[in-house]
């Protein structure tokens, strides 16, 4: 924990200097064809297909070779990409979309509408982790050509949050590849993805890389590039070496470490920026498992919350990118956000002290009053941070805390899995709209196994249909009102606890063009991309 406030300062300001120059940054030139675009790959997931797993960690792979039906453009409004159009019936029941024609997979098989049905029914609605929340009201998707795709609700679906979901909920698999084929979970095309983008895959070696090459019959034309190589690296610090010695040009979603990231960000060779996540907003977690009797009291989660101080935390080691959290629903949210007046655990030992009494948790040998084991996830150095953070603060009010570090498919398979936890941290990632990647953290009957959505043993029937109704409420200042209530009532149940928010930081080489031009763009396709000499 040697990262001390003048670092996190350090951080911010240098962050900031760099891209008060956006022609350095983001100059738009005459594009250059072929070369290599090396990736930091920081903790594999062991799913490449984002159809089935929603993750920033996802995309940054399955995104290039697969493509989704609407995405995001530059300005953060929707856009076209196997979608050329679409239409909501008065109702909300029933949105149309029209197909791109002369699509072609990598294989060769075209593009169709009984691809979209099949990956809609048998893939959003029953696995992927927060297609499964966001689907659960449809009924059908019909197939009357190949170019059309009409889905059929039970209840309304608002356009306006299924455009916002479609950029990350909204991919598509081959129906070939898959039906009839057993188990979709454990489909070998998983980890072979084929797809309609730009980037054809070639080759996954577990640990070492990934590799994709340009398709060459990619209905907008070939990419620049030749080939994206993923290396994985789970040294932070080795990676930023790698950087500075040419061997990787881009660290995505705050991959490095927080000092190294402001190193980089005074050397001219590289540009460090938030530019290009605005749309993947992010909060740190602490996640409860309400199996372990003392976690499923009320008091003990509001005493953990009470012990902890995050606004010293957010100064002395994040910086200016960070800022106190107020729930769910974080500030960037303009359409959604309900403020601050709702339930809140600001730091108070003394309270912590008086909850934990009152829960018959009493010190016992050496003035533990228990042992949790505290799992981080692997994504950043600040959620390791974070770890430790907890741990030192719980111990002054008599908590133990046992932090067990795994690689990413570890840490997804242990707490969601397989419940192999009391207390997990990570990330939730804020996509657009409540209903895309929120609720599913709270609502209940979330498919087995889900990463990222409520897998803690817990369920509130007054808190679940708050969030269907939101979810299907046509009228935007009744959704609001809504997500109002659901933040309220999430924040006084506090079935999980997100106190700080944060905004992604990017480190890519300046020889890169087309880069960051998008808010979701590290997740985004990269067809424009190319690299300057």
């Amino acid at each position: 924990m040697d990262f001390t406030r003048r670092a996190a300062l350090m951080t911010s300001a240098a962050i900031a200097a760099n891209v008060l120059d956006p022609t350095r940054a983001f100059a738009q030139q005459t594009p250059r064809k072929g070369g290599v675009f090396t990736v930091h790959y920081a903790a594999e997931q062991r799913q490449l297909n984002p159809s089935l797993q929603a993750s920033t960690g996802v995309y940054i792979i399955g995104g290039k070779i697969q493509e989704q039906l609407v995405d995001l453009d530059a300005a953060g409004n929707p856009v076209g990409v196997l979608a050329t159009s679409w239409e909501a019936a008065p109702d909300g029941k029933t949105i149309t979309f029209k197909l791109r024609s002369g699509v072609k997979w990598h294989d060769g098989q075209p593009f169709t509408s009984a691809d979209v049905q099949f990956t809609a029914m048998e893939m959003w609605k029953k696995i992927l982790n927060y297609g499964s929340t966001l689907q659960l009201f449809l009924t059908a998707v019909d197939t009357p050509d190949p170019l059309t795709a009409v889905f059929r609700y039970e209840r309304p679906m608002p356009l306006n949050l299924l455009l916002r979901a479609l950029p990350d909920l909204g991919y598509i698999s081959p129906r070939h590849l898959y039906e009839g084929k057993g188990d979709i979970r454990s489909n070998p095309v998983n980890l072979a993805p084929v797809g309609t983008g730009p980037f054809k895959f070639v080759q996954y070696e577990r640990g070492q890389h990934v590799i994709a090459e340009r398709n060459n019959d990619y209905w907008r034309g070939p990419a620049n590039l030749d080939r994206i190589i993923w290396r994985v690296i789970t040294d932070r610090s080795a990676a930023a070496a790698q950087m500075e010695a040419g061997q990787l040009q881009y660290a995505p979603f705050s991959s490095l470490t927080l000092s190294d990231t402001a190193r980089l960000a005074k050397d001219p060779r590289f540009v460090v920026s938030t530019k290009g996540n605005e749309g993947n907003a992010r909060t740190n977690t602490l996640e409860f498992n309400f199996r372990r009797k003392e976690l499923a009291d009320i008091k003990v989660r509001q005493a953990i919350a009470h012990a902890i101080n995050v606004p010293f935390f957010i100064e002395n080691f994040l910086g200016d990118f960070a800022k106190l959290g107020t729930g769910p629903i974080p500030s960037v949210s303009t359409d959604f956000y309900p403020g601050a007046n709702t339930p809140q655990y600001p730091y108070d030992k003394a309270k912590a002290i008086k909850l934990l009494d009152e829960a018959g948790l009493r010190p016992g040998a050496g003035g533990v009053r228990m042992t949790l084991r505290l799992l981080p996830a692997p994504w950043g150095e600040d959620i390791s941070l974070w770890a430790t953070f907890i741990q030192q603060s719980l111990s002054e009010v008599g908590i133990k805390i046992d932090v067990v570090r795994t690689d990413g498919g570890g840490f997804l398979k242990q707490v969601y899995a397989d419940h192999a936890f009391d207390l997990a941290s990570g990330w939730h990632q804020y996509r657009n709209d409540p209903a895309v990647s929120t609720t599913v953290w709270y609502r209940s009957g979330q498919p087995a196994g889900a990463p990222w959505t409520n897998q803690w043993g817990w369920k509130d029937d007054v808190i679940d249909k708050v969030i269907d109704d939101a979810a299907t409420e046509v009228d935007p200042v009744k959704r609001k009102a809504l997500y109002a209530e659901f933040v309220t009532k999430a924040n006084a149940a506090l079935p999980l606890w997100m106190p700080i928010e944060q905004i992604f930081v990017t480190t890519i080489t300046a020889k890169a063009r087309n880069h960051s031009n998008s808010p979701r763009w590290g997740s985004a396709s990269w067809h424009d991309l190319w690299l300057a000499e």
